[in-house]
């Protein structure tokens, strides 16, 4: 059925909002299974991707890595990942500094360094070294890899043991476009914030066949949004308002200092990007792949974000859209923790226009035009919004579902920033002066915001943001 067709179906009453797909427990079931897979998986195989070297992998093992890169959607069929052995292909990987001369200038930018090692199979050894610049001495680190924990086109990501420290890391492996500079690592580099994740390393890898690849040395965290969020709904049971509350605030928080201080979008949040510390309940933003410093006035690609989480400016082809795409997606991480399924699950990019409209009615020619200018087809069935208190529990609070409508605006400009979110009543729980986790440990740090975070907030903001009690 396509789009019209459907939005005539449901203008006409014959398709209730409820019924995500005109088939209730057919869609359902859909969903279920695209939820499953895409914790294997987020290869992009039905449509194609607009940079195949960099697509996104998702690892279905008991636990994650630190990042991944590229994904566009979720359904996507690909071979099973989590697997012990790393593909045969890679066996061959030798360690090298490539220093051709396409490639210098890249080398010297990242100075990542390796002096030894001949692959990456379960328990090779990987010397690097680190420093030896400017007079200062070589530091050697050496990586025992463990396990591969997810596959993709662009290569794969593995856990390992760096023997000097004892830490577990994630090494993400990517094959390198000798042209041009890996932007995911001139990302990473500059970031630097307690929910964003932490790189550690990188060094180049080279094949027989000559291919460079370049290995990001990040942080290991156990655990997903994603995986924690499914815990609960496979028990039917809904997660609790504090864990929401948590990670929505935290993922918040990180996007703040990305779009203000760094200056750089995000695009491609979702439950499987987002780590969180089981112990802790600490999260942290991972996989830039996607990311990209948003310049105004130049354009972007519009087919970018996983589906579920794409903002409806970018279904309507906008090329220069704002940070406002990342608080859409925010919007509906959140909506889906609440409601313990994805809000908007399309089964194509025309069909999760449909899922939008079935909740948020059909836009104006005003909220179509801020979305994109340059869209002239305006001829929808006109659809009356559907009430946020008729989608989730009767026992939700009214924040909650206060909040998901503004980050959920079809009109960009319209929605809450970071910040703003951040500041929202549905956070005050958190704001206690004796709020702490189920098991009476404290909550991780939420309010250490650096002077750069709050830079020119209001101060009315600010007053709701910050609690007396974590100023002393």
């Amino acid at each position: 059925m396509n789009m019209m067709r459907r939005l005539k179906s449901i203008a006409s009453g014959r398709t209730s909002v409820s019924d995500l797909g005109g088939d209730t427990s057919t869609k359902r079931v859909k969903v279920e299974q695209e939820m499953d897979h895409r914790a294997s998986s987020d290869l992009e195989r039905g449509e194609k991707c607009p940079r195949p070297q960099e697509q996104h992998m998702e690892s279905n093992s008991s636990e994650t890595i630190s990042s991944t890169s590229d994904a566009h959607d979720k359904n996507e069929k690909s071979g099973p990942s989590g697997c012990d052995e790393l593909p045969k292909e890679m066996h061959e990987m030798k360690i090298g500094d490539e220093k051709s001369d396409n490639h210098e200038d890249n080398l010297k930018d990242m100075e990542p360094t390796v002096v030894s090692g001949n692959g990456t199979e379960t328990g090779q050894i990987i010397v690097t070294a680190i420093g030896g610049r400017n007079g200062q001495p070589k530091q050697t680190m050496s990586y025992m890899a463990e396990r591969v924990v997810g596959t993709g086109s662009f290569g794969v990501v593995y856990q390992a043991k760096c023997l000097e420290t004892c830490q577990s890391v994630a090494i993400k492996k990517v094959l390198q476009d000798r042209r041009y500079k890996n932007r995911e690592l001139q990302i990473l580099r500059l970031l630097k914030h307690p929910n964003v994740v932490e790189l550690k390393h990188c060094f180049y890898s080279t094949t027989e066949k000559n291919e460079v690849y370049l290995n990001l040395v990040q942080e290991y965290v156990s655990e997903t949004v994603y995986r924690a969020s499914r815990h609960y709904s496979r028990v039917n049971q809904y997660m609790p308002v504090l864990y929401v509350q948590l990670y929505t605030y935290q993922i918040c928080r990180a996007l703040n200092y990305m779009h203000r201080v760094i200056g750089v979008c995000h695009r491609d949040i979702k439950p499987q990007n987002l780590l969180v510390n089981p112990h802790t309940h600490q999260v942290k933003l991972c996989d830039f792949g996607s990311a990209k410093m948003l310049v105004p006035g130049e354009p972007n690609i519009s087919y970018i974000c996983s589906r579920y989480y794409r903002a409806p400016e970018l279904i309507f082809g906008a090329t220069e859209y704002t940070t406002a795409i990342d608080m859409w997606s925010v919007g509906c991480v959140m909506a889906e923790l609440l409601l313990g399924q994805p809000l908007f699950p399309g089964e194509s990019s025309v069909d999760q226009l449909v899922e939008i409209i079935k909740v948020l009615g059909t836009p104006t020619r005003e909220e179509i035009k801020c979305m994109n200018p340059n869209y002239s087809e305006y001829k929808f069935p006109q659809i009356k919004a559907h009430p946020w208190h008729k989608l989730f529990h009767k026992r939700m609070p009214s924040e909650a579902m206060d909040l998901v409508s503004r980050l959920l605006q079809y009109s960009p400009t319209l929605r809450y920033t970071a910040l703003e979110a951040c500041a929202h009543p549905f956070f005050d729980d958190l704001r206690e002066p004796n709020a702490c986790l189920p098991n009476g440990r404290a909550l991780p740090p939420l309010f250490n915001f650096t002077t750069e975070e709050i830079a020119d907030a209001p101060p009315e903001l600010l007053k709701r943001l910050i609690p007396e009690h974590s100023k002393k």
